[in-house]
């Protein structure tokens, strides 16, 4: 286990090797033409799902993405990308990101600690070395899009990303019922106070297509995704509805886009990658 303000076990040095990371930064981010952070308002919106499918979404239409797990303390995906091993070193004595396809990158805390169950007690310096080190002490190589998957709510991990990549415009992730909402509007808050641009909402959970009778049911209400994105003057991306096989793939490190391929979901990704794609055009 890890000491408090201190590194966890079997984890790797956060700043071996590391000459200058601000000249290391920026060259790695002159290489990726997007870069996104996933952020919620509040734990239990489905974030870090969200973040693995979209990725995906947008690796199966031939673009080159990469994904960061700045979530140090429950680091969930490359569980649920079925991904396990260490990240290795490059020719360059970089850090070389899993390889979850050709065209999908991934780099997480848990790829550099031995006993992916070892707890990550880290205070904010810790972090912020860590999150900087994601960026740019890794050999990413060209991406069109930079996915980067934070902790609920407005701490330190977001706020080191906000303050490390200028360009970095946010995703807000939320359900549709009001308590979410409540707590979205903070992150809107959050982004105007640390000047990061927000690029749109994504609302999941947004209704359930009953597999016996095919009526839609609003487990958690319906619109509010939306509407809030007006209200705030914000894009808003879509509505991903819920279905409990989305669970079950991520707990399998499955993907369910693949299971799954004329689902509502699957559709629903591939539709708000397409938008993406067309606004970071325009």
């Amino acid at each position: 286990m890890g000491n408090c303000g201190g590194q966890a076990a079997g984890t790797v040095g956060i700043q071996d090797g590391i000459k200058d990371p601000d000249a290391s930064i920026k060259k790695s981010l002159g290489s990726i033409k997007n870069k996104f952070v996933i952020m919620s308002g509040k734990g239990g919106v489905g974030k870090s799902s969200v973040s693995v499918n979209l990725s995906i979404a947008l690796a199966n239409k031939g673009y080159k993405v990469g994904i960061i797990d700045v979530d140090l303390h429950g680091p969930d995906i490359p569980r649920m990308l079925g991904l396990k091993g260490m990240l290795g070193l490059s020719s360059n004595n970089k850090l070389s990101p899993l390889d979850y396809s050709e065209n999908l990158k991934v780099v997480s805390i848990e790829a550099l600690t031995a006993d992916k169950d070892d707890a990550i007690i880290w205070r904010g310096p810790l972090k912020y070395s860590a999150i900087r080190q994601f960026i740019g002490d890794v050999e990413w190589g060209d991406l069109d899009f930079l996915l980067i998957d934070s902790p609920p709510g407005t701490g330190d991990e977001p706020l080191t990303v906000a303050q490390t990549i200028s360009d970095a415009k946010a995703i807000i992730v939320t359900t549709p019922q009001e308590v979410s909402l409540a707590d979205v509007r903070k992150s809107i808050n959050f982004c105007k106070t640390v000047k990061m641009g927000i690029f749109g909402l994504i609302e999941n959970m947004s209704g359930y297509a009953c597999p016996h009778c095919g009526e839609t049911l609003d487990l958690f209400g319906s619109g509010g995704g939306e509407k809030t994105a007006a209200d705030a003057d914000i894009n808003f991306l879509g509505r991903i509805p819920f279905d409990g096989n989305v669970v079950m793939c991520g707990d399998a490190g499955e993907s369910y886009q693949e299971k799954f391929k004329d689902s509502l979901v699957t559709k629903s990704f591939a539709a708000i990658a397409d938008k993406m794609a067309e606004l970071v055009e325009k």
